[in-house]
């Protein structure tokens, strides 16, 4: 079996699906010519690196994952902060996923606003992952401020507000349907302020 009619990055399903078995699947992964990314999901030697390995890796054993939070500010150069676990979110009520490479951290994001904010981010060359768009990491950092740091969120929101991107509107918008609308919009006076 070759591995080229494989995509770059596979779960250990598709592998099977396309004729390969176990047993060449982790004898090519010995081999070197496949990088286990996670449990049951690999990525081709060959390909193109990967800008954000832990987050394709995460992507793919969660598939309706958001990558959110910290891990989200991250990857959209709103913090110089590296999370110690990828943060995901899934659907309140839906399965809780365990996993235990990459580190992640999973959280429960309200099913009626799940997707709101919902946009994608290319986490390998042609292959794109589920996060938060720019504002909505702003106002879930800042809603989560709590647990993840005053100093991380507020730093956020302050880069966040100094790119030319930057639509105030839209940060109070989401924090209205996030039921956070007064703290985000203290935040964003006293950020604009200084």
């Amino acid at each position: 079996m070759n591995v080229d009619v494989l995509p770059p990055t596979f779960t250990t399903r598709t592998a099977l699906q396309t004729g390969l078995s176990y047993r060449a699947l982790y004898q090519m992964r010995d081999a070197g010519e496949l990088v286990e990314l996670s449990r049951g999901v690999f990525r081709s030697a060959d390909a193109p690196a990967a800008t954000f390995p832990d987050l394709l890796a995460v992507a793919y054993r969660v598939p309706v994952g958001v990558i959110c939070a910290v891990s989200a500010a991250a990857a959209l150069d709103l913090t110089d902060e590296l999370p110690p676990r990828v943060q995901v979110a899934v659907p309140r009520g839906r399965h809780r996923p365990r996993i235990a490479y990459p580190p992640v951290q999973v959280l429960n994001f309200d099913v009626a606003t799940f997707e709101l904010g919902l946009s994608h981010v290319e986490a390998a060359p042609g292959e794109q992952v589920r996060i938060y768009d720019r504002a909505r990491t702003v106002v879930d950092v800042m809603r989560l401020r709590h647990h993840i740091g005053e100093v991380i969120a507020l730093t956020v929101l302050r880069r966040y507000l100094q790119t030319q991107s930057a639509e105030p509107a839209t940060l109070l918008e989401y924090a209205r349907a996030l039921d956070v609308f007064g703290p985000m919009r203290a935040a964003v006076d006293v950020a604009s302020a200084g």
